[in-house]
């Protein structure tokens, strides 16, 4: 097998393919598929993959040895790579970039060490904890027993979801095969790894998140590549880790944003994983307090079984959920109109609380003191005469009086503001930050201790007791026994965003929020009661609300129910990429509008049968634009989370 075909880490689309090299006889024994190589590449030494050996090559030509081979250890499975090329087609990318995410970078000194032998398998966990619901047993029987389950989890409000995301796990692992399980953040991962560790032995679980530093991490990423651990926790980067034996893939909360990949080409964490599960033939898990469009059409499809609770055992453990009305819909959005900055059923529901003893939870859509400002006379949003940007308010006092406004773009101060409609000089909050908050409520529920959470200090858990934590969506952090009550203030701020996702994400927002109060507490929701996610959180009934959404979006022709691809350049790169584009039948253009001064925005959409031919469409127009050395870059992103 003299022929080396390479991956080479070259960011260009068109060549988007292995290339042979011969193989040095001194490096025979080292080059073996899946190590890292470096090779000369265009009259330059680039690092690359060693993909397969083979007898001859199609070339034709004469071809290049090998430079050397970095390391003998294999990094990249067989199964990895097949995972790679499958994400990088689905998203009209290189499998360059996917590895890139997939095979942390090389530290000499951790690759020398060898990992510990694999132990004796853990014992199968107890199935109380799933038999609540009424398919829960059937699927930690079905794990057990080797066959593929594919299931959508609708956890219950209050439900202590790593431990059952451990037994899932630990199920698996007691067959002697491995399980990953990814979600959203570290906080999550800590909750996870302590419930694993309580089901199985320290050497069976690794915890694989970017804050271990680049050597602990290899070290860890090592050991599940060489067999030496059954199951693999992370955030993002943990999706492609090379568990041996591959039983059971799960992601937790894959409405998260903190899913989707800032990199090229943007995969999701729960679609690469549904594809993993594809290849495999592993089981698959998604979980979570609210549903998804993605996760419903999983189960219209087919493809996976929903595991949920029935309605005499969910109204048994949920917290009462009320709903402030238009009733009071102006006096909450303007802080102004009252002394405090509760409605008086949220005032109520808190004093409650605290008087027996239990933290109050406070949702604040954004953090900072004031961060958006509007003219006090005809409410039109304040900007910055320099530059245009949004003007708020820092909070605190300068030499005793309260800090001026300023620019949150360019920073710069603005003492004497005028309004350019109506000419006022009098400013109010549009938004009211989660400082604000916490220092009005410190007013007004004096003695009682104020804890803040969000920004760059988010709490993991906080004591029981009497106390205010007002949190921004994503930074709440766990009380022991629960809180005693939420109050989800400023719904608005959250229901009018103008994303398509907007609805279904202040829901799940709500949703994980309230889910931290135990069964006796209140949930109290400052938003209009006649919308569809205020009544499925009311309610507690996010299948419903997922149901309404999906219907909506195959009626409005949006994703999941097609596929959607967005096109971001200049007019006139723009322009020749779409007279270039030759889509399939169900193809349709959207556009294109402008984003910016420079740059325009085209929607691209296929039916979903089609989804596969629009990314190869895609994939070869950024192929022969890179061939031909076009000067202005055009983004392609496929199934992105924002649409508008």
């Amino acid at each position: 097998m003299p022929v080396a075909r390479v991956s080479v880490d070259v960011p260009l689309a068109h060549l988007d393919r292995p290339f042979d090299y011969l193989v040095p006889a001194e490096q025979d024994a080292d080059a073996v598929p899946g190590c890292r190589v470096r090779v000369r590449f265009a009259g330059q030494l680039v690092d690359g993959y060693l993909l397969e050996r083979a007898e001859s090559s199609e070339y034709g030509r004469k071809l290049t040895f090998l430079d050397r081979v970095v390391s003998s250890e294999p990094v990249l499975s067989p199964e990895v790579a097949e995972l790679a090329r499958a994400v990088a087609d689905r998203y009209a990318g290189s499998l360059i970039d996917v590895l890139r995410m997939a095979i942390p970078p090389r530290h000499a000194r951790a690759e020398a060490k060898p990992s510990p032998d694999p132990g004796p398998a853990p014992v199968a966990p107890p199935e109380e904890g799933w038999a609540r619901y009424p398919l829960g047993s059937h699927l930690l029987e079905a794990l057990r027993s080797g066959r593929a389950a594919r299931a959508v989890w609708q956890a219950l409000p209050a439900e202590d979801w790593p431990a059952r995301l451990a037994e899932a796990a630990a199920s698996m692992a007691s067959t002697g095969r491995g399980a990953l399980v990814v979600v959203p953040d570290h906080r999550d991962l800590a909750r996870l790894h302590a419930a694993c560790l309580a089901l199985m032995h320290e050497a069976d679980v690794v915890a694989l998140s970017a804050d271990l530093g680049p050597s602990e991490r290899y070290k860890r990423w090592l050991a599940v590549r060489r067999g030496s651990v059954r199951v693999v926790l992370g955030t993002r980067g943990a999706t492609f880790a090379p568990v041996h034996d591959l039983g059971l893939v799960v992601v937790w909360d894959d409405g998260d944003d903190l899913h989707s990949e800032p990199r090229m080409p943007y995969p999701n964490v729960r679609d690469v994983l549904v594809q993993r599960a594809h290849l495999t033939g592993a089981s698959f898990l998604v979980g979570g307090f609210a549903r998804t469009a993605e996760a419903q059409l999983l189960v219209d499809s087919g493809w996976a079984h929903e595991v949920v609770a029935a309605r005499d055992t969910l109204r048994s453990v949920a917290p009462r959920v009320a709903a402030v009305g238009d009733n009071d819909w102006q006096e909450v959005k303007d802080p102004a109109a009252r002394s405090a900055r509760l409605p008086s059923m949220a005032f109520d529901a808190a004093r409650a609380a605290l008087s027996a003893d239990s933290p109050v939870l406070i949702q604040v859509p954004r953090r900072g003191y004031v961060p958006a400002l509007a003219c006090g006379q005809c409410r039109a949003p304040a900007r910055c005469r320099r530059c245009a940007g949004p003007l708020a308010l820092p909070g605190g006092t300068r030499d005793g009086e309260p800090r001026p406004a300023y620019c949150r773009w360019c920073g710069a101060t603005e003492a004497a503001y005028r309004c350019p409609t109506c000419g006022s000089r009098r400013l109010r909050g549009q938004i009211i930050g989660a400082r604000r908050t916490a220092e009005e409520l410190g007013r007004a529920f004096n003695g009682v201790p104020v804890r803040t959470s969000g920004g760059d200090e988010v709490l993991s858990t906080v004591p029981g007791g009497r106390s205010l934590v007002v949190a921004t969506p994503g930074a709440e952090p766990v009380a022991p026994d629960g809180y005693g009550a939420a109050l989800l203030l400023d719904g608005w701020a959250l229901l009018g965003r103008a994303d398509l996702r907007a609805a279904e994400e202040a829901l799940r927002r709500w949703m994980t929020a309230a889910a931290l109060v135990h069964e006796a507490g209140r949930v109290v929701v400052i938003a209009d009661s006649s919308l569809a996610p205020v009544q499925a959180l009311v309610r507690w009934d996010p299948v419903w609300h997922a149901r309404q959404e999906l219907a909506a979006r195959e009626e409005l022709g949006f994703p999941p129910a097609v596929r959607m691809a967005t096109v971001d350049g200049s007019r006139d790169a723009l322009a020749a990429v779409l007279d270039d584009l030759h889509l399939p039948p169900s193809g349709e253009v959207l556009g294109p509008v402008p984003l910016d001064e420079d740059r325009e925005r085209a929607l691209v959409r296929v039916a979903r049968p089609d989804g596969r031919s629009l990314a190869a469409v895609l994939s070869e127009l950024q192929s022969v634009r890179s061939a031909r050395k076009e000067p202005e870059a055009v983004r392609v992103k496929l199934d992105p989370l924002e649409v508008l």
